[in-house]
């Protein structure tokens, strides 16, 4: 395996990974989304018209012709970055390249309307889902007036008024200013790679990349939200705090505070405590969710709607629990396996690493970064977990409950 870095003649800044014997190439292009669209609704449809046709196809061509090279490609628009990627045969290189060229550059947004039409739909289909109801209100309750609680109800909200113009107004502000980076992984010659890449992308503007997103507001209290849904069998709790992201000291810790909590399945402490032992729960776990400017550490609980508070009470206990008590070694060091074997787990395919390293290179932590972090992790003591828990977990909080 060889590992380059190097620029297009734009300054597109390219991670190379050669990985011999391997039968597919991957390729993922970033774009860092650095500024609040005027409607929120127009980023998400942007990313959607991606595949709707452009002046050189229409959106039949484009399926056929992925569909005739077993070449699967998408566009998706996450909170920090606009991402395209394709994996295909390495003997299709060439095509995928040139089709997702044509897509970025040529697309005509032309199937507005129907398109619209279509998300609107999936939405609501999507809300009647009870953990897509009450994730969406404790979203948009921990990001109120920020960008990153751009939530399906807010863009129903906003739906009706958004225009062919304003998905246009965030495609050229997205593709004029932002950092913009591509991750290669596969069984492919260097020159050849980057001959190809130079051909295909070498004219995408690439000299702004100003940042104007406004910081994420500190939580201030309890933050409390209640969405009742008369058809619900069960309860759904979400209740979180903000903390901070990859580039803090307590990044590491934050990971393993969560694995320990509820991520690491049926021998996390919340699953064992709350399932298991009291019975409370259909499904219950923690997240950790790094952002660009901020962290989101949330535990999540379905249950019957009896046990609404004394599921709140476990998840007290639990904490109180974790901020008093150190872990043990033991606990630690294998919450430390779980999350290097997990990690090890999303670096198998070229299409993993491919999208690993776009992200961490668009977010300007380093093509290395899981690398050093992985260092970071192995260092963690009890003491460092303790001090996290001590220090994040305060009356600073969002809680969603939804509810018969």
């Amino acid at each position: 395996m060889e590992s380059q870095i190097f620029k297009l003649k734009n300054n597109i800044e390219v991670f190379y990974r050669h990985n011999a014997k391997t039968p597919r190439i991957a390729l993922c292009f970033n774009f860092s989304v650095n500024k609040a669209e005027k409607n929120p609704c127009a980023a998400a449809l942007m990313a959607r018209l991606f595949m709707q046709g452009t002046k050189n196809r229409t959106a039949e061509q484009i399926a056929n012709e992925l569909e005739a090279y077993a070449i699967e490609f998408s566009a998706i628009l996450k909170s920090d970055y606009l991402q395209f990627k394709f994996v295909c045969l390495n003997e299709d290189f060439s095509k995928a390249l040139e089709l997702m060229s044509d897509i970025i550059k040529n697309s005509t947004f032309e199937e507005f309307d129907k398109e619209l039409l279509k998300m609107k739909g999936e939405i609501v289909a999507e809300l009647d889902s009870p953990r897509t109801k009450v994730s969406d209100a404790y979203e948009r309750t921990m990001f109120k007036n920020h960008p990153y609680g751009t939530t399906y109800t807010l863009m129903l909200e906003n739906a009706d008024s958004v225009t062919k113009q304003d998905v246009l107004d965030v495609y050229e502000e997205i593709m004029n200013n932002s950092r913009k980076v591509i991750a290669l992984v596969g069984e492919i010659p260097f020159e050849e790679a980057k001959e190809q890449l130079d051909n295909a992308f070498c004219d995408i503007s690439n000299d702004k990349d100003i940042k104007d997103l406004p910081a994420v507001k500190a939580l201030n209290g309890a933050n409390n939200t209640e969405i009742i849904k008369p058809d619900a069998n069960q309860a759904h709790i979400l209740k979180g705090w903000l903390v901070p992201s990859y580039t803090s000291e307590d990044y590491a810790p934050l990971l393993l505070l969560n694995i320990i909590l509820g991520a690491s399945g049926l021998s996390s402490r919340l699953f064992l405590e709350l399932r298991d032992k009291k019975g409370l729960a259909y499904v219950v776990r923690s997240s950790y969710e790094a952002l660009s400017l901020c962290g989101n550490f949330s535990i999540y609980i379905a249950t019957e709607p009896k046990n609404i508070e004394v599921s709140m009470a476990g998840f007290k206990e639990e904490i109180d629990k974790i901020k008093t008590v150190k872990v043990s070694d033991e606990e630690l060091e294998n919450a430390k396996n779980n999350l290097i074997g997990k990690w090890a787990f999303t670096r198998e395919t070229n299409f993993q690493q491919a999208c690993l390293y776009a992200h961490s290179g668009v977010l300007g932590l380093g093509f290395d970064f899981y690398d050093r972090a992985k260092e970071l992790v192995l260092k963690v003591t009890p003491d460092q977990i303790k001090s996290c828990a001590e220090k994040y977990f305060n009356d600073n909080y969002v809680t969603a409950v939804l509810k018969p």
